[in-house]
C-alpha cells in the first residue's frame, strides 16, 4: 500500500500547501495514522509529498514524480528489531517516535540579514538534494520595514534592482531570479517601480552534479529607500545537503510569489496589441478576454529611457486598454521595448514590436473648467507681470527712446502725441498676438513651448544685434534716420503724424526685448496660459501686453503729462549717448549670447557683416537704388550665416560651487540627507543675471551654496536642451529663471518666485534640510 502525503489543491493543477499550524497538524496526524494502518498490516509504506516544477510561464505545479520522504518495510523493522514481537501499543509508540525524526520537521533556510529597512534570508523548498536531483527551488525572501522599498528589474526614473552574485558557490550550474510584478510607488516626487512589506523572489538554481550537496553562497546588493535610500550589501550561506526532504511552508511561500510572475502573452488572457513612440510619449494599447479593473503599465527600453505617471483609458467594455506615457528622458537609438501590464492579481509581460502608427485613446479627457475668480486672478496676475517688465532692464532703453522723442516734440498737438502713444500701445498688442498665433500653431504641431525660447534661436540673436548696433550707431550721431527708411529706421524717429508707422514699431520692439525677462507673477500666468485652451492663451498674452503697455497709455490718456517733464535743451544730446550706450551694451550681450548659441565664428562673421551694413549705410556716393541693394544683401547674409556656419557654442564650464543639472541624481542626494539646490538659467536671461548677482553669489546664499551638505545645480539653458525643457515641463513652467529646492523634508521642491530674495532662498535651504 503506498500512502500519499500533498498539499491541498484550490483551483486547476496549481497547489497550495497549507501553511497554518491546524491544517499541518491535520495532515501530520494523517501521515501518521495511514502509516501506522499500513504497517500494522504488513506492508510497505512510501512517504512522499509531491514536488513542485517550474512551469513555463514561471509558476509552480504539481510534479507528477512524487519525491521520496521515507520507505518503512516491516519486514525492515523485524530484522532490526524483532518488529513482529512487539506489542501492537508499543509498535505504535515507536512509529511516532520515527515519525517525529523524519526529515520534514525542518526547513532548509539560512540565517537572516536584518536592519532597521529590511530581513533577508535565503529558503530553499528541498531540505535535501534528492537522488537524480538537478534543480532547486529557492527564494530571496525580503521583507521590508514600514515605509521602506525595493525595487523591480527596471527601477523607474531612479533606484537599482536587486543583485545577487553567486561566486564561491559550490555545486551550482545558474541561477535565475524571478521578478514578482511590481506596484508602482513615487520617491522624491519621482515615479519609481518596485515592492514593500514583504516580497519573494523566486530563484531556479541548476546544479552541475545531480543528486549531490550544495553549498551556496549568495552576496545580495540590495536598496532600500522611505526618506532616504541605504544601500545594503550582505551574504547569505545556505548549505544543502544530499538527501530528502520537503518543506511545505518554504513551498507556500515561494509559489505564493511565485504565481505573481507576470506570465508570457500564450498562457495570459491580456495581450498587448500595440506600441508606438511618438514625440515625448510612448503609446501602448492592450485586449483582454475580462475586464479590466485598475490596470498599471510598466515598459522598458534600458536605463537611458524613463517615463512619467501614465494616462490609462479603457473603451466603454472595459476589455480595451490605452495608455500614454510622457517621455522624461531618452536616446537618438530607439532599442526593443518589453511591456509589463498588471491588472490586480493578473500580470503580462511581452515584447511588441513597434508600431508607426499610435492608436487613437478611446476617447478625449475633457479639460477641467477654471472658474470666473481664477481665471480673473490670473488675468490679474498677466496684467501685473507686464507692468513690472516696464522696469526690466531689457525694456528701459526702448522705453526711455520713446520719452526722448516726445520730449523733442513737446510742443506738438495733444491729439498727434496721444495718437503716437496708442500706436504704441497697439504695437505692443498685435506683437503679443503674433506671439499667441505662433503658440497654438506650435501647440497644434506637437512642439513644446516657452517664454523667451526665441532668443535660442541664431537667426533671431543676430537680426537683434544688427538692429540694436544701427540703432545705438544713429543715436550716438553717425548717421540721421529719415522718414522714408526701413521700419528699424522708423524706430528711432516716431513723433510725428506720418511717424504712427515708427511708433507703433516701437511698442512692437519693447515687447520684443521683453520676452527675455521674467517678472513676478508672470511665471504663473504664462504657465496657466500654455496649459489651457485656446481662449486662455489669448486672454492672458492680451493682459500680458496691456501691463507691458500701461505707460504708453497713461500718456495717451493725460498728453499733458508730457508738459511736466524737462525743457528741450543741450541734456538732450547727452541723452541721447547715454541712451546710445545702453543700446550698444544690449547689442553687446545678445552678441555674447550668440556667441554661446552658435559659436564664435558665427559671431565674428555677424559682426563683420553689421560693420559693412554700417557703412553701406553712412557712406553718401551709394546713390538710393544700390544702398538699398547693398543694405539688403548684407542683411540677408547675416540671417543665412548661422546655418551656413553651423558651430556649437563652447561647453559651458562651471564654476566650482556648481554642479552640472542632473534630474536623476537628485532623489539619489536628497536620500542622501542632502539639500539640493536648482537654478535654470541661460546667458539671454537678464532676470537670470539679476538673480545672481544679487541673491546667489552674496552673502549668506553663497555660503550656503557651498556648505557641505548643499549641493547647487545649474542647468544651462542658453541652447536648446530637451532634458531642461521636459523637466520645467513637469514642474508646470515655461519659462526662466527657475529655481527650486529640495531636501530630506521637501522631496517634492520648494519653488521660489522668480525674483529671488536673500531671506527667501535662506528659508527655503532651512526648511528643505530639516529631518521629517
Amino acid at each position: 500500500m503506498t500512502c500519499v502525503v500533498a498539499p491541498n489543491k484550490e483551483t486547476g493543477n496549481t497547489v497550495a500547501p497549507v501553511a497554518s499550524r491546524t491544517c499541518r497538524l491535520l495532515n501530520f496526524i494523517f501521515l501518521v495514522t495511514q502509516t501506522c494502518a499500513s504497517i500494522l498490516k504488513g506492508s510497505h509504506c512510501t512517504l512522499f509529498i509531491k514536488g513542485w516544477e517550474r512551469r513555463h510561464n514561471d509558476t509552480f505545479q504539481c510534479s507528477s514524480t512524487p519525491v521520496t520522504l521515507i520507505t518503512i518495510s516491516p519486514h525492515w523493522l523485524w530484522k532490526i528489531g524483532g518488529f513482529a514481537m512487539i506489542s501492537t501499543p508499543l509498535r505504535i509508540a515507536m512509529i511516532l517516535v520515527f515519525t517525529l525524526s523524519a526529515p520534514l520537521v525542518y526547513a532548509a533556510s539560512s540565517d537572516s540579514f536584518s536592519n532597521a529597512a529590511l530581513t533577508a534570508r535565503l529558503v530553499s523548498v528541498e531540505d535535501g538534494v534528492a537522488p537524480n536531483a538537478k534543480t532547486l527551488s529557492l527564494g530571496l525572501d525580503l521583507k521590508l520595514g514600514k515605509g521602506w522599498k525595493a525595487y523591480w528589474r527596471s527601477p523607474g526614473e531612479v533606484g537599482l534592482p536587486p543583485e545577487i552574485d553567486w561566486s564561491g558557490s559550490e555545486n551550482l550550474a545558474s541561477a535565475e531570479l524571478l521578478w514578482p510584478a511590481p506596484t508602482r510607488f513615487t520617491a522624491f516626487g519621482i515615479e519609481n517601480f518596485g515592492y514593500s512589506k514583504h516580497v519573494l523572489l523566486p530563484i531556479q538554481a541548476v546544479l552541475i552534479d545531480s543528486g549531490t550537496s550544495a553549498n551556496l553562497t549568495a552576496h545580495v546588493s540590495l536598496l532600500t529607500c522611505s526618506d532616504i535610500c541605504v544601500p545594503n550589501d550582505f551574504t547569505l550561506n545556505l548549505t544543502i545537503p544530499s538527501g530528502q526532504g520537503i518543506d511545505t511552508k518554504a513551498a507556500a511561500l515561494i509559489t505564493e510569489f511565485a504565481q505573481k510572475v507576470p506570465q508570457t502573452p500564450e498562457t495570459s488572457d491580456i495581450a498587448v496589441t500595440s506600441a508606438s513612440l511618438i514625440e515625448k510619449a510612448l503609446i501602448v494599447t492592450a485586449r483582454t478576454t475580462s475586464d479590466f479593473r485598475s490596470p498599471d503599465v510598466f515598459p522598458e527600453m534600458g536605463p537611458y529611457f524613463t517615463f512619467g505617471l501614465p494616462d490609462i483609458r479603457l473603451n466603454a467594455s472595459g476589455t480595451e486598454m490605452w495608455a500614454r506615457l510622457p517621455l522624461l528622458a531618452g536616446e537618438d537609438v530607439i532599442p526593443e521595448i518589453t511591456i509589463t501590464i498588471t491588472d490586480g492579481v493578473r500580470a503580462v509581460t511581452d515584447s511588441p514590436a513597434w508600431s508607426i502608427t499610435p492608436a487613437p485613446a478611446p476617447y478625449e479627457v475633457a479639460k477641467q473648467s477654471t472658474s470666473f475668480w481664477q481665471v480673473l486672478s490670473i488675468i490679474g496676475f498677466a496684467f501685473l507681470g507686464g507692468v513690472i517688465l516696464n522696469v526690466m532692464p531689457c525694456v528701459l532703453p526702448v522705453l526711455s527712446i520713446k520719452l526722448a522723442s516726445v520730449l523733442k516734440h513737446e510742443n506738438r498737438p495733444a491729439h498727434i502725441v496721444r495718437g503716437g502713444f496708442l500706436m504704441s500701445a497697439l504695437g505692443v498688442l498685435v506683437f503679443m498676438w503674433v506671439l499667441v498665433t505662433i503658440v497654438l500653431m506650435l501647440q497644434a504641431a506637437g512642439l513644446s513651448v516657452g517664454w523667451g525660447l526665441q532668443f535660442q534661436s541664431p537667426v533671431f540673436l543676430s537680426l537683434m544685434f544688427m538692429v540694436l548696433f544701427v540703432f545705438a550707431a544713429n543715436l550716438f550721431g553717425f548717421f540721421e534716420i529719415s522718414l522714408p527708411s526701413s521700419i528699424q529706421t522708423r524706430l528711432a524717429t516716431s513723433g510725428s503724424r506720418d511717424g504712427y508707422a515708427g511708433d507703433f514699431a516701437t511698442g512692437a520692439f519693447a515687447a520684443i526685448l521683453a520676452t527675455p525677462c521674467s517678472a513676478p507673477f508672470l511665471g504663473t500666468a504664462i504657465a496657466f496660459a500654455l496649459t489651457g485652451s485656446s481662449f486662455d492663451v489669448l486672454i492672458i498674452f492680451t493682459s500680458l501686453g496691456l501691463g507691458l503697455a500701461l505707460p504708453y497709455l497713461l500718456f495717451a490718456a493725460r498728453p499733458s503729462w508730457v508738459t511736466h517733464l524737462p525743457k528741450p535743451g543741450r541734456w538732450m544730446v547727452a541723452v541721447k549717448w547715454v541712451l546710445g550706450a545702453l543700446l550698444a551694451t544690449t547689442a553687446i550681450w545678445l552678441l555674447w549670447v550668440l556667441i554661446g548659441v552658435a559659436g564664435i565664428r558665427v559671431a565674428g562673421v555677424v559682426s563683420v557683416l553689421t560693420l559693412v551694413f554700417l557703412l553701406c549705410s553712412i557712406l553718401p556716393a551709394l546713390g538710393l537704388r544700390l544702398r538699398a541693394l547693398a543694405l539688403t544683401a548684407v542683411a540677408v547674409l547675416a540671417l543665412i550665416t548661422p546655418f551656413v556656419m553651423v558651430q556649437k557654442g563652447a561647453e559651458r564650464s562651471l564654476s566650482q560651487n556648481w554642479t552640472e543639472f542632473n534630474q536623476s541624481d537628485i532623489p539619489r542626494l536628497v536620500s542622501q540627507g542632502k539639500t539640493v539646490f536648482v537654478d535654470v538659467t541661460a546667458d539671454w536671461c537678464l532676470s537670470c543675471k539679476v538673480n545672481k548677482g544679487l541673491v546667489l553669489d552674496r552673502e549668506p546664499v553663497a555660503t550656503l551654496l557651498r556648505s557641505e551638505n548643499v549641493v547647487a545645480m545649474q542647468a544651462d539653458w542658453t541652447r536648446p536642451n530637451s532634458d531642461i525643457a521636459t523637466y520645467l515641463e513637469t514642474q508646470n513652467r515655461f519659462g526662466i529663471p527657475f529655481n527650486i529646492v529640495y531636501g530630506p523634508s521637501a522631496p517634492n521642491g520648494i519653488l521660489l518666485s522668480e525674483i529671488l530674495s536673500i531671506s527667501a532662498v535662506v528659508d527655503a535651504l532651512a526648511t528643505a534640510r530639516q529631518r521629517k
